[in-house]
């Protein structure tokens, strides 16, 4: 893959191309308040923020989703982060450059996500991210979240692009799962919700440390078949 061409950078959303854990860990701090118990320190969501409401549900209340009132906190959960999605959620530090290079490149970039449909529209919205991206597919648009490579397939045909010419960007093993099963390249996104995750045993192709170092190590490929090495400018 290292010489093969790379035409659409494709991305995980939580945790990889936006920091979404303030907003989420405040929807799970605002279940705790309806139970009259206080606030976690937002810093202890980080690491779970990857995991959805199952995620930020255990940590806060310490329950699984086989909990009997695990699906009532989960909609108090929800309702609350949609009505404030985009408060403190921003793109990490060096995304929109990272994003920049990669349409000035003429390559396109995409997303694929395991939250619904409902909440990553508005939040890619608010965010000015909308517009920019070639595709955006959801868990909830396909018949199986990832790891199940579905999602990614989608997103590479709506793109329209051949998986091979994809690479997958994430912060869980599940991200990489996916794209090992979609014939995807694979990157690590290890400035993610990774917190003491063995990222050398995730048997990821390329482990980025930055979203900059992502970005000079796709200025090195071709961006289509014959293109010799590009180098962006300085």
């Amino acid at each position: 893959m290292s010489d093969a061409p790379i035409r659409c950078v494709l991305f995980d959303l939580d945790g990889t191309l936006v920091d979404t854990a303030p907003d989420l860990g405040r929807a799970a701090n605002h279940v705790r308040a309806t139970l009259g118990l206080a606030p976690l320190p937002l810093a202890d969501y980080r690491v779970v923020a990857s995991a959805g409401a199952r995620g930020l549900l255990g940590k806060a209340l310490g329950i699984t989703p086989e909990h009997a009132d695990f699906d009532v906190h989960r909609r108090v959960f929800l309702d609350h982060y949609r009505a404030h999605l985009a408060d403190a959620s921003r793109p990490f530090a060096g995304v929109n450059d990272l994003l920049t290079a990669i349409e000035a490149a003429g390559r396109s970039w995409g997303v694929m996500t395991n939250k619904p449909a409902w909440l990553t529209a508005p939040l890619l919205e608010a965010l000015g991210l909308a517009a920019r991206a070639r595709c955006v597919v959801s868990a909830d648009e396909v018949p199986r979240a990832k790891p199940a490579p579905d999602g990614l397939l989608r997103a590479a045909a709506l793109a329209g692009v051949a998986t091979s010419d994809c690479i997958y960007v994430g912060d869980d093993l599940r991200d990489i799962d996916a794209a090992r099963a979609a014939g995807m390249f694979s990157v690590a996104a290890a400035w993610g919700y990774i917190g003491e995750a063995p990222l050398e045993r995730w048997g990821a192709d390329l482990v980025a440390a930055t979203p900059g170092e992502l970005q000079r190590w796709l200025a090195e490929r071709p961006c289509s078949e014959g293109q010799g090495r590009y180098t962006t400018r300085p």
